[in-house]
């Protein structure tokens, strides 16, 4: 299974809620890849700390390799790299990516990672993909490489309005690229519950029948404390509110879809 974590706004949790969901992936013993297409690397910041600032082939390194012919290229496996949690690897980001995107779009390369993907599937069980806050050639590589689409929301009436041109951006990319794209729900973020505006903006997004899935994921000041220790909130602290919410939520995929 491939599922894309897409919002075109920034600062909606689409690295935390990425690389939370995969460490569960993981620990659960699926062998699971994150691709992180986001050039300000914030995935790979989180799963592999400051080692992501020295790595030997990153995704800028691979979609390079794209846009020259080479007699011996590079096979995609080589641009993986492990994380210290078991069962957990990397396509890792770089800041080089912003300045390939121009190219890589004028040569129509928007099917690689596809095919990159495509050539790891015996290798792993799950793939989460984490993409920029725009919908760029990296967001739409993305949604033509994967299966299902979750929208992180964080309860804003800004927010609400864009959900509506996103949800048309990911209907168009499925008619004329990826028939088998779906919109797996939209992953609440930062709810407060006792708050009347975030309550009432989802309430009326469940009211319009659009698929909001629980549990909500909780605002917490226990999620900065696992950015800075590049540790998922499952290997920082299992027991914690939030740690049970990702893993409940993960849970319910799974059983929606049965990986």
């Amino acid at each position: 299974m491939r599922r894309v974590v897409f919002n075109q706004k920034g600062g909606v949790g689409k690295s935390t809620i990425t690389c939370n969901l995969a460490a569960i992936s993981a620990s659960k013993g699926q062998r699971t890849l994150v691709v992180d297409l986001d050039p300000q690397g914030n995935s790979s910041q989180y799963l592999l700390g400051k080692s992501a600032d020295d790595l030997d082939g990153t995704l800028a390194d691979f979609f390079d390799q794209t846009l020259n012919f080479k007699l011996n290229p590079r096979d995609t496996a080589d641009f993986v790299h492990a994380t210290p949690f078991e069962g957990l690897h990397v396509l890792a980001s770089s800041p080089a990516l912003e300045e390939l995107a121009g190219k890589l779009e004028s040569r129509y390369k928007i099917y690689k990672l596809r095919d990159a993907l495509d050539e790891l599937a015996d290798d792993y069980d799950v793939v989460w993909i984490d993409t920029p806050p725009a919908l760029n050639f990296y967001t739409r590589s993305a949604l033509i490489a994967a299966q299902r689409c979750l929208i992180p929301f964080d309860c804003d009436d800004f927010s609400r309005r864009a959900l509506y041109s996103l949800l048309e951006n990911v209907d168009e990319i499925r008619a004329d690229h990826n028939r088998e794209l779906v919109v797996e729900g939209i992953v609440v973020n930062q709810f407060q519950p006792r708050a009347t505006l975030p309550r009432k903006v989802v309430q009326e997004l469940i009211d319009e029948g659009l698929p909001i899935i629980e549990p909500y994921l909780s605002a917490s000041v226990k999620i900065k404390e696992s950015h800075e220790q590049a540790k998922p909130m499952i290997h920082l602290d299992a027991k914690h509110k939030l740690s049970q919410e990702f893993i409940a939520l993960h849970d319910s995929l799974a059983r929606k879809y049965g990986t």
